[in-house]
C-alpha cells in the first residue's frame, strides 16, 4: 500500500463517461503524483447506487483535488478519490532521478 507523500506514476487512466463528469480533475497516464491520503473507498464510485460495493483502497493526490462523493450516506462527506491499482510506486531509484530532475527544472527556469 502506499504511504502519505509517496511519489506514485498513474498507469490506467481509462475512465468512464460518468467518471468524467463527476470528477474535477483526473490522473494522466504517466504522470508523477504525491500521495495525500490513502483509506478504504468503494471499487466504483457509483457503486453506492448500483448494489456492486466491493471494497478498494481509495488514493487522494496532492496534485489533484475533487469534489465530495455524491454517493455517500447522507451526513457523511468523503472526497472522491481514486482506486490503489491506477497506480504503482517509483522506486526508490526513480524517486531520487525524479527529484534530480525536479532540481534540474527549478534551477533552469
Amino acid at each position: 500500500m502506499f504511504d502519505k507523500g509517496q511519489k506514485v506514476a498513474c498507469i490506467n487512466e481509462d475512465f468512464s463517461p460518468t467518471i468524467r463528469h463527476l470528477y474535477r480533475q483526473l490522473p494522466r497516464k504517466d504522470e508523477i503524483y504525491t500521495v495525500r491520503e490513502v483509506s478504504i473507498g468503494r471499487a466504483q464510485v457509483t457503486s453506492a447506487a448500483g448494489g456492486a460495493n466491493d471494497v478498494s483502497y481509495l488514493v487522494l493526490l496532492e496534485e489533484l483535488h475533487n469534489p465530495d462523493d455524491p454517493y455517500m450516506p447522507e451526513g457523511a462527506t468523503q472526497e472522491m478519490g481514486f482506486r490503489s491499482d491506477r497506480f504503482a510506486p517509483l522506486e526508490e531509484n526513480e524517486n531520487t532521478e525524479y527529484a534530480e530532475h525536479e532540481e534540474e527544472l527549478v534551477r533552469g527556469h
